[in-house]
């Protein structure tokens, strides 16, 4: 059976029980273990974090690329100011508020505001579109959204409002300024929403899915607990290892790893909002940072970077996670060149929960090469398409089961079902082969999900938006190969008559209001879609055909 548990080589002294396949494929009875084991403690990160916080009270807790700094004493303290405003304006304890932040101190002060209110924060990157954050505060019944009035360009304030006014209950916006912040009541004679509803509900992130809607991932303070003990462990984080985060605060990754993580280990947190690789790799230089979880196009161009000192490039940086999209060996390999003072992995993982990493006790063939062995606890197969568990070395569909495994998609009960095996094992979507050591080579995706620098992107509103260009008489829209950012966006269309430029497709799109970071970037042109006897376009077959093009993005032919 292509499976493993407990999965870690620096645990096995101390985690050795195994739990039967009778007693796992019990929920209750998996709960049960996962407290014996010590992966959940039950411990909120509120209560944690108070004593981390009075206990080095003078000590960073945050800064950022602008220069602003807080103590963890001044962090608890603006947080307790920021949530008795947000009380004030009808905030309650398990109420939902989405936080639309950038990586900036606010960010994390937003956070533990929240955090101290006991209310549960629903984490949207800052480029999300007006209709989608629409659509989260509706799906949620969120009470209030907190963001700044702008950031860069981008008119989050007004989109906030927007938001608040066609939702369909009240929902109040919470702008951040220079003086802390200012409540925005919301619409007058609307209703407040209902309440979350599910008492182990601690934090929502979202992802994409193949229908272009959000999927609204429910963490409990357990499960995220279990995710952050077993980073801990495996990396040896504490409150003298400081991290560094340009992963966005409204991600998966920069949410678990960054915003929590930092909180449940007490060490100071450091934030970049706009990438810059020469500055970030100053800033860790500045501020010690020991460790980081970025994708694929951060670690491609720190290797790219300049670097002028004398000193190794990266050399504070005992650790970096590198997942999100593929991370070819050849990057792996340079990295490894360039850092050598830095343990490099592949990470895979999901919003949904699971993490895969190497150890630094992994052999170099499997650092290389493959995404690694489970967080403790995590149980991982390969299924073939009739649900059966496959032997070491064959593909399937990886499914997993464990302590830091999410417990449900919030008001999409049926989505989460169905996502949910007999035995509570998650399937992922994705396809990969196991080795006899648990070592996890992925090797594909059974969804259609485009993962275009760590960030998912659902093709069918892409493949809506163009599909009524008057020159498109088929389109596909598929992931193609970039070394950079894993894939880009593919637009593949059987024309209707003379075939569309790039440009006239990133035209269209526009007119559509697809957000500029969802258009298309690469273009091919066939004579005929391959389809299945059902009329669906085969788009493992464009993938292959794609792939084996090998033309850089902007191509028009």
């Amino acid at each position: 059976m292509s499976e493993v548990r407990l999965g870690d080589p620096q645990n096995s002294q101390s985690k050795q029980a195994a739990l039967s396949d009778t007693a796992a494929s019990n929920r209750a009875e998996r709960e049960r273990w996962y407290r014996a084991m010590g992966w959940w403690s039950g411990e909120r990160l509120c209560d944690r974090y108070a004593a981390l916080a009075q206990r080095f009270e003078s000590r960073l807790a945050v800064a950022d690329a602008t220069g602003r700094k807080l103590s963890h004493g001044k962090l608890w303290r603006e947080g307790g100011r920021l949530a008795a405003t947000l009380e004030k304006g009808g905030v309650a304890r398990g109420d939902i508020v989405i936080l639309l932040l950038p990586n900036v101190a606010d960010g994390q002060v937003a956070f533990v505001a929240l955090l101290r209110l006991g209310a549960i924060p629903a984490s949207l990157p800052t480029r999300t579109d007006p209709e989608t954050l629409a659509y989260v505060a509706r799906l949620t019944g969120a009470r209030a959204l907190v963001s700044p009035e702008r950031h860069g360009g981008a008119r989050l304030g007004e989109m906030a409002r927007e938001a608040a006014s066609t939702c369909g209950h009240g929902l109040g916006v919470f702008l951040i300024d220079e003086s802390g912040g200012r409540w925005q009541q919301a619409p007058a004679g609307r209703a407040a929403p209902l309440t979350a509803g599910c008492a182990s509900l601690a934090h929502i992130m979202f992802t994409s899915s193949t229908t272009g809607l959000p999927k609204a991932v429910m963490h409990s303070e357990d499960t995220l607990v279990a995710l952050n003990v077993g980073f801990t462990e495996r990396f040896s984080l504490g409150p003298d290892a400081p991290i560094f985060l340009a992963s966005p605060l409204g991600h998966s990754i920069g949410a678990i790893h960054g915003t929590r993580l930092a909180l449940h280990t007490g060490a100071p947190l450091v934030l970049q909002d706009v990438w810059d690789p020469e500055r970030a790799l100053d800033m860790i230089e500045e501020f010690g940072c020991a460790f980081t979880a970025a994708a694929t196009p951060f670690l491609k161009d720190l290797v790219d970077a300049l670097w002028p000192r004398s000193t190794p490039k990266l050399a504070p940086l005992r650790s970096f996670l590198c997942g999100g999209a593929q991370v070819p060996p050849s990057l792996m390999e340079a990295a490894e060149a360039q850092f050598p003072n830095t343990f490099v992995t592949v990470l895979w993982g999901m919003t949904e929960g699971g993490l895969v990493t190497c150890v630094r006790e992994s052999p170099r063939e499997k650092r290389m090469s493959t995404a690694g062995i489970g967080l403790p606890g995590l149980d991982l197969r390969c299924l073939d398409a009739e649900g059966a568990s496959l032997p070491a070395g064959e593909e399937g569909e990886l499914v997993m089961r464990g302590p830091g495994v999410f417990i449900g998609y919030f008001g999409q009960q049926d989505l989460y079902d169905s996502s949910i095996t007999d035995d509570g094992f998650f399937r992922t979507g994705d396809l990969a082969r196991m080795d006899a050591d648990g070592y996890v080579r992925i090797t594909g995706r059974l969804k259609d999900l485009i993962i275009r620098g760590g960030v998912n992107i659902s093709p069918a509103p892409i493949e809506n938006a163009l599909a009524d260009h008057p020159g498109v008489g088929a389109v596909a829209v598929i992931g193609h190969p970039d070394e950079r950012l894993g894939e880009r966006i593919c637009a593949v269309v059987l024309p209707a008559g003379n075939a569309p430029s790039l440009g006239d497709l990133i035209a269209h799109a526009h007119t559509r209001r697809l957000p500029k970071h969802h258009c298309p970037e690469v273009l091919r042109i066939v004579d005929a879609m391959p389809m299945t006897p059902a009329g669906k376009i085969r788009k493992a077959d464009l993938r292959a055909m794609v792939s084996g093009e090998g033309a850089g993005p902007g191509d028009g032919a």
